[in-house]
């Protein structure tokens, strides 16, 4: 049995095995930092990598050691505070060897909690894992086609690999009866002539050693025919495949009203710039639709909805109303999965208010996959919140989540995104 170790080496002169094989080893304390780290970056810095600290206690294994065994006792010379049977108090906090509580010396080692830093993909796969968007179904054929890898036969040359030894055997076998038939042929008539002449009283012994001569080179002729050739050499051949891809819009509606404050737009900012990552990091088909609205709503490009400064009142129901008609419009429910995404503090017009709800509920929900909405304030729900509530207790592809302050916008991110188990059997 052959064995590869791969010492490939990556940029930093590391292994990348052994960079893996820990990555998986502290998962778990990796993504606690990665996800403590998406709060603490401004809104342009979340897709760059990061510098990743474990615990120094988490990454101690257990050791076993073999003890003296039996009863010792030990003197200690100069020991004027103990005697036999007195029992040591245990060590205050602080005191000895310690995390850094203790007081300083001028001698001794210590440890210092280990720091490392990870690449962007690094960080957006721990980031994004075991997310997706949900009741994603595939559909024809999309403009960025997506291909899966298939069996296409064989070929003549190839990697050793993708050898195909049962192939290659029969083409072995096929090469040398097409090599040497006529030869064993040839030496069956000389071996059954051989057979007569010894039979023969008047025996020819000149002849018998011309014929066990031919027959002898015969022989050597049939086996320098090698075993197997690099004609017979048969590579399983594999070839691309078109198949259905998932397309998908996913809108993105945020209020830019004047309730919403600077703090507000933010949290805002940073839920749309983590989703908009992981929708494009994770699925190639896909389009962002970015509708900004107060009184009015439009459709706005990438860098007015994160940066434009308008502002005005408050009429929700017109983004959901841009959104109904760019679908009608855009995006069949037949070749595209459409969802969205809303953010809002929840202060609404009150007459407006059931209207999102009856528009949600009947014009939007039944094309959609999926559709949240986010409620980004620290006061109570306000009426937008409530009627919403009516429509998610019917629509189980509709979900509501709270947002208090910055450090609830990853844990609500996964759990709006996060694989649900009928999705994942």
């Amino acid at each position: 049995m052959a064995n590869f170790i791969d010492r490939r080496l990556n940029s930093k002169n590391k292994s990348t095995v052994n960079r893996q094989r820990f990555l998986r080893r502290y998962k778990t304390q990796i993504k606690k930092s990665v996800s403590d780290a998406v709060t603490q970056r401004g809104v342009t810095d979340v897709n760059s990598g990061e510098s990743i600290t474990i615990p120094k206690k988490d990454l101690g294994e257990p050791v076993f050691h073999q003890g003296k065994g039996g009863i010792n006792d030990v003197v200690h010379p100069g020991n004027d505070q103990f005697t036999t049977g007195d029992h040591i108090e245990r060590p205050q906090q602080g005191q000895g060897q310690g995390s850094g509580q203790g007081e300083a010396s001028d001698s001794g080692e210590g440890d210092d909690n280990f720091v490392f830093s990870i690449s962007k993909d690094e960080y957006l796969d721990l980031l994004f894992e075991d997310l997706e968007l949900p009741n994603l179904e595939k559909s024809q054929l999309s403009k960025i086609v997506e291909y899966k890898t298939v069996r296409s036969g064989y070929c003549a040359e190839g990697v050793p690999s993708n050898i195909d030894i049962v192939k290659s055997l029969q083409g072995s076998i096929a090469r040398r009866i097409a090599m040497t038939s006529s030869k064993r042929k040839q030496l069956k008539e000389l071996e059954a002539a051989l057979v007569q002449l010894e039979q023969d009283p008047h025996d020819n012994i000149k002849k018998t050693k011309e014929l066990k001569k031919s027959i002898q080179d015969l022989k050597d002729k049939i086996a320098k025919v090698p075993f197997i050739d690099s004609f017979d050499l048969h590579y399983r051949n594999y070839a691309k495949q078109a198949i259905p891809t998932s397309r998908a819009v996913m809108f993105c509606l945020m209020d830019v009203s004047g309730s919403m404050d600077q703090a507000t737009k933010d949290i805002a900012k940073r839920f749309y710039v983590l989703l908009y990552l992981f929708l494009t990091r994770t699925y190639k088909t896909i389009d962002v639709v970015y509708i900004r609205h107060h009184t009015q709503a439009s459709e706005v490009d990438e860098e007015t909805f994160f940066y434009s400064k308008e502002t005005g009142g408050t009429i929700a129901s017109t983004a959901l109303e841009l959104m109904d008609k760019i679908i009608k419009e855009r995006y069949d429910s037949k070749d595209w999965n459409i969802y969205g995404a809303q953010a809002s503090d929840g202060d609404n017009w009150a007459d407006d208010s059931p209207k999102c709800a009856n528009i949600l509920e009947k014009n939007i929900l039944p094309v959609a996959r999926y559709f949240s909405y986010i409620e980004i304030t620290q006061r109570a729900h306000q009426t937008l919140w409530q009627h919403y509530e009516t429509v998610a207790a019917t629509q189980n592809h509709f979900a509501m989540q709270h947002i208090k302050d910055v450090t609830d916008i990853y844990p609500v991110f996964r759990e709006l995104f996060k694989k649900r188990a009928e999705q994942a059997a």
